[in-house]
């Protein structure tokens, strides 16, 4: 491991969600078999806990923001004997990266956008606390909406989110019948990455457009959310409005 650059940012702690731009390469031939660069967009995920490749957990943790780093990555830190047939990777073939940390983000972390006016008093008003607390969600006694709501409660200023996108995301849902919490990563203390369109419409279509850095507020109707087919074993009950706020971190 070299380090070509030293940033000046807080060090990649165990744990954490790291974003990152990254090249890699085949020692051997030089070959170019991923690239982040040329998508456009980092890549974000969890470091040192054994979701990435041994020696990106080892090199990484303990490095600080900013920094452009070398790793050469011998077969047994790498993808092992297996190799990985899908990029061209031998067993035997030692990696060469090329990696840029750009951001981290923890089970402390919130959006960090400006405040928006929430002045709509038929909507549930959204807590703007950004100290990494479930901000609160006060639904009023009033009839749900019928049709889809999503609104800034903070705005940031990253890329806007298209359907396609995988984020990494703070959320609490609760229901509007009774104001009752039935999901939140803030209380499981894990950072929830997905992909946008696996989950309910009602979060597809009211988070694309939304920009990173974002706390945004989703009620999400009946139609749009479980409708009469409600989780087994959940709160939410059949043909429920759900209420969402959901912090965006990242694009993932």
């Amino acid at each position: 491991m070299k380090t070509l650059i030293e940033g000046k940012g807080k060090e990649v702690a165990k744990g954490d969600y790291l974003q990152a731009h990254y090249l890699g390469q085949i020692w051997a031939t030089a070959k170019v078999f991923d690239n982040s660069y040329d998508r456009g967009n980092p890549t974000v995920f969890q470091i040192g806990v054994g979701q990435v490749i041994p020696g990106w957990d080892q090199a990484l943790v303990g490095k600080k923001l900013d920094s452009r780093v070398e790793l050469a990555i011998p077969p047994r830190m790498g993808y092992g004997e297996e190799g990985n047939k899908q990029a061209g990777i031998k067993g035997s073939d030692t990696l060469v990266f090329v990696v840029d940390l750009v951001d981290t983000f923890n089970a402390k972390s919130s959006a960090k956008g400006l405040e928006v006016a929430q002045s709509n008093k038929d909507l549930p008003k959204v807590g703007t606390n950004t100290d990494g607390k479930a901000p609160s969600i006060d639904v009023p006694k009033t009839d749900a909406p019928k049709k889809l709501v999503s609104s800034y409660v903070l705005e940031g200023d990253g890329d806007e989110i298209k359907e396609t996108d995988s984020l990494l995301c703070q959320y609490k849902g609760v229901l509007w019948a009774d104001g009752k919490e039935f999901d939140s990563s803030y209380k499981s203390g894990r950072l929830a990455q997905f992909q946008l369109a696996q989950l309910v419409k009602g979060w597809g279509q009211g988070l694309t457009g939304k920009k990173v850095g974002s706390r945004v507020l989703i009620v999400i109707p009946p139609e749009l959310g479980y409708g009469d087919q409600p989780p087994q074993g959940s709160p939410i009950k059949k043909d429920s409005t759900l209420v969402f706020c959901v912090d965006i971190l990242a694009k993932a």
